[in-house]
């Protein structure tokens, strides 16, 4: 439980030592912390003392305020938040607190100030890592700002948290107010339950793909993993349905296929085996950095926005209230040489039946050695060079489909439909030069256009059946946030996780286990 705040809790004790102090904060080093350099924190540090005339404001009469206990829960239980619990001293505060006990009547001056300085630091990170995350996403030259900007860590701690009664709720207003950050933090508590349970014994990997009907050795052990990552009910003997991979075990492995991206057939082949006996801690990791991630987003948006998520191979459209959501299949860039950028930007026009401006790298790669060898190729397939740059024309065969939704930006990328539908109904789907090609391009459109009076789906299909090319302005922009996450918590609480098939994962992983401070 929370310890019980009281108002008057506010600093007290005057630093004797106080060039010590301001000597710590010029070399921004504070030995006993797990990450001992403070420079990501020591200007606001300087200003919260500073400000306060450099008196101590997390002890009152030597000992601990309620505020600095509550605080230090917090930084036991950031697990919880998808951190690192020893990025904050978690297993050092006991001792530190013992030195300040009453067994200690008057303890030294230099316990004093050294637990103050630490308490101010962890605060400032733990605060900091909530609101826009651990490290700033340009460090990976992702196309997005650092969340919706730093707080002012001296005047939040100083103003609202040493104040504070309830110490979790000042906590948690920092953090992102998405329902799919909240579902995602819910999750993680899930799995670090199930995973300090223990996995259950792995899936034995038969030498050939076993299939519905066929005999399986290691149906025991497939029955306890489903039950336990909750795509089968729990079977009174787990034995029950024998040897043979059949009914709802089938199922079973069915709904398991759709939540990891796999294609669900039933089959029992080498990668769902794989899934299967993937260990709970990397599924934790999966949703820390989904959480991470999420830290990177502005906090709030004029109007709901546009998501892709690259390995979920999903567009879906945020919303703040019931209604008026959308979700398809998209084609995303290629994991090798046209990985589809990180990116946010926004909406501003729509245009039917459009040219396509090939990119010369494309051009020069691809479709200029296929008009050497068949010199009608542009002819067939409506291309043309015009003032040097080749384009096709709009049409059936278009790479572009009927539609093209415009948010200019320098990675001259843009989602847009496509004649090539069949590769939506993979389940892996990176095939594209960096662009997006989304499943339904009618419906975006509408969903698009759903403000501007006379643009119903019935008028979008017309014009979709026409050959006109036509450019509809937005009256207001739309965010369009292309993101990645391996990771991602449904509506109704089923989590869904995907390949990491750009490899940022493992970045992200590498970078956050440098500790503070973190590249900036």
């Amino acid at each position: 439980m929370t310890p019980a705040a009281s108002p008057a809790a506010a600093p007290t004790a005057a630093v004797a030592g106080r060039g010590e102090f301001e000597a710590i904060i010029k070399a921004a080093i504070l030995p006993g912390l797990r990450w001992p350099n403070f420079s990501d924190v020591r200007e606001d540090v300087r200003k919260f003392y500073e400000a306060g005339g450099y008196m101590l404001v997390w002890t009152a009469a030597n000992r601990p305020i309620p505020q600095a206990r509550a605080v230090i829960e917090q930084f036991k239980q950031a697990q919880l938040k998808g951190l690192n619990p020893e990025d904050y001293d978690a297993s050092r505060w006991d001792a530190r607190l013992a030195r300040l006990a009453p067994a200690t009547p008057n303890p030294a001056q230099s316990d004093l100030l050294h637990f103050d300085l630490a308490m101010t630091i962890q605060t400032m990170r733990y605060l900091s890592a909530l609101h826009i995350g651990r490290i700033n996403p340009q460090h990976f030259k992702f196309g997005l700002g650092q969340g919706p900007g730093r707080l002012d860590l001296a005047d939040f701690v100083r103003a609202r948290l040493l104040p504070a009664r309830d110490v979790p709720g000042v906590v948690a207003s920092v953090e992102r107010p998405y329902k799919g950050y909240q579902r995602a933090e819910a999750a993680l508590a899930v799995y670090l339950k199930l995973a300090a349970e223990g996995d259950t014994g792995p899936v034995p990997t038969p030498p050939k793909s076993i299939r519905p009907g066929d005999s399986f050795a290691g149906m025991p052990q497939l029955v306890r993993r489903l039950h336990q990552l909750g795509d089968l009910a729990a079977l009174a003997d787990p034995a029950a349905p024998g040897m043979v991979y059949q009914g709802t075990v089938v199922d079973g492995v069915k709904h398991f296929q759709v939540r990891h991206g796999l294609e669900p057939d039933g089959v029992l082949g080498k990668a769902t085996i794989a899934e299967l006996n993937t260990p709970l801690s990397a599924r934790i990791v999966q949703l820390q950095l989904a959480l991470e991630r999420y830290r990177w987003l502005p906090r709030d948006f004029p109007q709901p926005p546009i998501l892709v998520n690259i390995p979920e191979f999903k567009l879906r459209t945020l919303r703040r209230a019931e209604g008026g959501f959308l979700t398809m299949n998209v084609v995303v860039g290629r994991a090798y040489r046209h990985k589809t950028p990180v990116f946010a930007d926004e909406m501003r026009y729509v245009i039917f039946h459009p040219y396509w401006n090939v990119p010369p790298s494309i051009a020069d790669a691809e479709l200029f050695p296929k008009q050497a060898r068949d010199p009608s190729y542009f002819a067939k397939h409506g291309f043309e060079v015009v003032d040097g740059q080749v384009r096709q024309r709009p049409g059936p065969e278009n790479a572009l489909g009927p539609v093209k939704f415009v948010f200019p930006n320098s990675y001259n990328v843009y989602l847009h439909g496509t004649p090539a539908t069949g590769l939506f109904s993979r389940a892996r789907r990176d095939f594209s030069h960096g662009c997006i090609r989304v499943q339904d391009p009618a419906a975006l459109a509408a969903w698009v256009l759903r403000d501007k009076p006379g643009w119903t789906l019935d008028k979008i299909r017309a014009v979709i059946d026409g050959n006109q090319t036509i450019q509809v302005n937005l009256d207001k922009p739309i965010p369009v946030l292309i993101l990645y996450s391996t990771a991602v918590v449904e509506p109704d609480g089923e989590v869904r996780f995907f390949d990491d098939i750009y490899g940022y994962d493992a970045e992200l992983e590498k970078a956050l286990a440098a500790g503070y401070p973190y590249p900036d």
